[in-house]
């Protein structure tokens, strides 16, 4: 990712801020916040929060360089209209929500180390996910080592908080009102995309 070079530090932070807060608010509550969750109940924290933080890790990267390869192929107006269209979608999803979306079972995989059982169970439950889409869409329309770091550490965040503050916590947090704000956030970026798609910015 040599782009890193050439972008100054103060709008690598900004583009890295702005992508750790959307994350962060997108996947707050989420499944892979209940997985840690539901894992951590009965096993060590540590391994748990290695586990999902490498499996976000993958993941993000795969994301990053796959926005970052469609930018470089297509035209910049489709990608921004792609990003316009995504970003929409995903902040009328996140207005929709509804907490018992979210209250499903968490199977344990048996036969696997803690570690690689976390890892695996994030990694197939947010591959593909709004969220690896959404880091897509970043990384095709930003810096893309700013949006991989971003991104890694929101998830990261909000897998350390589902380890230790537990479910009675999540609980008692007002989730159907932090899915509306990452949901606003969504559409205010769809605005952008928009924005630019017609030069106005």
């Amino acid at each position: 990712m040599s782009d890193i070079a050439v972008v100054a530090p103060g709008a690598w932070l900004s583009s890295a801020g702005a992508t750790f807060l959307l994350i962060a608010l997108a996947e707050f509550g989420d499944k892979s916040q209940l997985v840690c969750m539901t894992l951590a109940a009965r096993h060590r924290g540590l391994p748990v929060v290695l586990g999902a933080v490498a499996a976000f890790a993958i993941l993000n990267l795969l994301a990053v360089l796959f926005g970052a390869a469609v930018a470089a192929w297509l035209p910049e107006w489709v990608v921004t209209l792609a990003v316009a269209v995504l970003f929409t979608i995903f902040g009328i999803s996140a207005l929709r929500f509804k907490e018992e979306e979210e209250n499903e079972e968490i199977e344990e995989k048996p036969g696997h180390g803690i570690f690689a059982t976390t890892f695996l169970m994030i990694f197939l439950a947010e591959f593909g996910d709004k969220t690896q889409i959404a880091v897509a869409g970043m990384g095709s329309a930003a810096n893309a080592s700013a949006t991989w770091v971003g991104a890694t550490l929101a998830l990261a965040c909000t897998s350390l908080l589902g380890v230790f503050a537990g479910r009675r916590l999540l609980n008692h947090l007002p989730l159907k009102w932090i899915h509306r704000i990452s949901g606003v956030f969504f559409l205010l970026l769809a605005l952008l995309a928009t924005l630019r798609l017609l030069g106005l910015v």
